[in-house]
This record gives C-alpha cells, structure tokens and sequence, in this order.
C-alpha cells in the first residue's frame, strides 16, 4: 500500500511537472517566432522610413522579450513547485498509470518524448512489464502463479503499438483477442505495456530479456510462444526474436508464430513526412520553432521512417538528416511462421485512395512487407487484407479473430516452408517513396 501510495504521488508530481514545463517550452517557441516576423517587418519599415524606426523596434523587442521570458519562467517555477508540493487525489490511491485513463495519457506523452523520459529519469518512463488490471507483475515464480493461476504452457504475448497501451485491444468494448484465444484455444494471454517513444531495438531487447526471465519462471513448462504485435509492437516482435536469435536466448527457440496487424515493416508515410517537413521548416527563421516542435519526436517515432530493428540504423547517425540513412535487413527465423493483417480504408486495395492512404496510417506494401526494392520475407498466403478498416480496426475484429485463431492452432512450421529469398541486395535499403 505504502509503495502504491509513492507511486501515486510521484506520477501525479511529474505529470504536473511536465505540463508546466511544455507551456514554458510553447512561450519560449512563441516568442521565437514573435522575434522572427517582427523582424522582417521591422526590416521592411526600415527600408521605408529610415532608422528613425530603430526606437519603436528597441521598445517592441524589449517588451515582448519581457513577456514571453515571464510566462516561460513562472510555467517552469511552477513547474519545479508542482514536484514538490502537488498531491491530487485519485480512487483508492491508484497511481494513475494503473488506471485505465491515467495509462492512456502516459503512453501518449511517452510515445511523443518517452525516450527523452527515459534520460531523465521520470516516473513516467516505466520499465516494459506484464500487466495484468493495469498493475505491473514481478518476474518471479510466485507472482507469476499468482497472477496466472490457470498458466498454459501455450502463451501468447501481445504487444499494442504506438501511444496505446495494453487497453487498446478492448476496442469497441469486445473481449480481447487473448480473452477469447484463452476461452477458444486453451491458451495463456500476456499483456505487456512499454514506453513507446523509446528505439524500437531497444524495445526489442528489452522484450527479449522479459520473455528471457518469464519463461524460465512460468508456472508450468512452456511447449509453444505466439507473439501478435499491432502496428509498432510488430516491429518490436521481430526486433526481439533477432535479438534473442543473436544472443542465443532459451525463449526463442518456443516461438512458433509471429503475427503483425497494420505493421510498418517497410516504413509509415506520416513519419516520413514529417521527417522533411521539419527539416523544410528549419530554413526559415519564422518556422524554426515549429521545426523544433517537430524535431522532438522520440526515437522510437523516428525508428518508423523506414522501420528500423537494430541499433546500427541509427547509431552515431544524425536523425535529422535529410535523406535516411539506409536500413538494415533483419532475417526471419526459421522454423517460425510469420503472418501479417494489412488494411485499406477503400474497399478494393487497388483503389487510388486505398492505395495513396492504405489504413491511415500504414501503406499495404508496408504492412505485407513487399515493394518494388524490398522483400522481408513473408509469404504472400499467410497474410490477410481487411476492407474497409482503419489502422485500428485491427485491434478488435471478428475476421481477424477468426484468422488469428486458425493461425495459432492449426498452422505449424513445417507447413510453412522455407520464407522467400529476399532480393539479392537486400542487405540494406532505402525506403521506396
């Protein structure tokens, strides 16, 4: 209780803390701008009228300086009293990340600046962990038997994806998919919850490490793993079984299914987009502050320019530097099937809008990792296209439901073959535009 009460205080605190903090940072960026324009009118007047101006523009800068620089600091002085002094009540002393809203806005801030969080040292940046009720469970044999009291030894591990949390899957108030593959097919449904905003292959050894540590102290001995990511959290599966593959991790040799619903395997096009958008912004003073708004995104939003999965696409790399630098190649595993849910908001993915928007958020290329440069590897037989549906129509649908199951208690590796071979040089790529 003492520890839950803790918890509680110190999220509240930094939530305030941050809030204040962002409304000195927005004074500052308005001010900024401010600056910027009055300066190019000020130019033109000077150019009409003389210096004679010079006065009334001394006056102006030094009034609006006076200003924006008072509203930034009293934000942040507020901000630094909000951590110390801030204590608002919650139901039952519940730390707002256990709750079902309160988890919401966290996982939206940290898949916004989750990995600047993260460096920092917030309360907000929460380690990956199982979740049960909203509550973390601890990685021993007791808890894990506790909180799973009829454990399978057929687990499926879900991963939501960007800014969601493990809540997202309850879309439309249906029973989860693991609620009903637990009912239907006799399996074990884990949630996890992790900070969103950090790299994608940091997720992913973090993944590999839970799963490490998990299965070694699961109730029962574990015959078979299925991991089902949505969008980000299918990269974050496949980042974690390559990693697990390197490091000769135990889990990864059970994983028999790996499921991705709306992932960008090649890519998304609104991070791209804006990834040349701020670097356009930067070039004039007067959208400076906007291009540094933009240039904050976290690292794990970056890491959907073209899909990244391993360290080496963005280390020691310049990440606003215009062209992406190319992306590495991740080998499926063998002996592991692999399936993919792709969708369109048009009924036929051939429409131009189907195909110019895909889900909203995710190209069908993407989604079924194939386009004209790159081939991850799935078979085309494995994957299904759902339509009309957006990007989170994947979260909870009884055609994909469907699928899932069938994918999960009827395909087996050997019926899967050999993935194809990717193009010949398919060691690294730039995403196709």
């Amino acid at each position: 209780m003492i520890q839950s009460e803790l918890r509680r205080r110190s999220e509240i605190q930094a939530l305030a803390r941050l809030a204040l903090d962002e409304i000195g940072g927005a004074a500052d960026g308005i001010g900024s701008m401010h600056r910027a324009i009055a300066n190019r009118i000020f130019a033109g007047i000077r150019a009409g009228l003389g210096p004679s101006v010079q006065p009334v523009r001394l006056l102006h800068d030094a009034l609006s300086d006076a200003i924006y620089t008072a509203v930034a600091s009293s934000a942040r002085l507020g901000g630094a009293l909000a951590g110390q002094l801030l204590d608002l009540p919650t139901s039952d002393n519940v730390p707002p990340s256990q709750t079902k809203a309160g988890a919401q806005v966290i996982a939206i801030i940290s898949g916004l600046i989750g990995d600047a969080l993260e460096m920092e040292g917030s309360p907000l940046a929460e380690p990956m962990a199982v979740r049960v009720d909203g509550a973390a469970i601890p990685l021993d044999s007791g808890a894990l038997a506790t909180a799973f009291p009829e454990a399978s030894p057929r687990i499926v591990v879900f991963l939501h994806g960007l800014v969601e949390t493990e809540s997202a899957w309850t879309l439309g108030g249906r029973p989860t998919y693991g609620e009903r593959l637990e009912t239907d097919a006799g399996f074990t449904a884990l949630q996890i919850r992790y900070n969103s905003g950090r790299h994608i292959s940091d997720n992913g050894k973090s993944l590999s490490g839970l799963l490490d540590t998990l299965t070694a102290r699961w109730p029962v001995e574990i015959e078979s793993i299925a991991l089902v990511g949505h969008s980000m959290g299918g990269l974050i599966a496949r980042s974690a079984c390559y990693a697990a593959a390197q490091d000769d991790r135990p889990w990864v040799q059970q994983v028999r299914q790996v499921v991705s619903l709306g992932s960008p395997h090649l890519g998304a096009p609104l991070e791209q987009a804006v990834h040349y958008v701020s670097a356009a912004l930067a070039a004039l003073p007067e959208t400076r502050a906007v291009s540094g708004l933009l240039r904050r995104r976290s690292a794990g939003i970056r890491d959907l320019n073209q899909g990244s999965l391993v360290d080496e696409d963005w280390r020691d790399r310049d990440p606003d530097a215009l062209r992406a630098a190319a992306c590495n190649e991740v080998p499926l595993l063998e002996g592991v099937m692999y399936f993919f849910v792709s969708a369109t908001i048009t009924r036929s993915p051939r429409h131009p809008l189907g195909r110019l928007l895909g889900d909203g958020m995710v190209l069908v290329p993407s989604a079924s990792g194939r386009n004209r440069t790159r081939m991850i590897g799935f078979r085309e037989e494995d994957g299904m296209h759902l339509a009309p549906a957006n990007h989170f129509t994947m979260l909870n649908h009884e055609s994909v439901y469907e699928k899932l199951l069938g994918w999960l208690t009827s395909a087996t590796p050997e019926s899967a073959g050999k993935p194809p071979n990717p193009p010949a040089d398919s060691g690294r790529h730039e995403l196709e535009s």
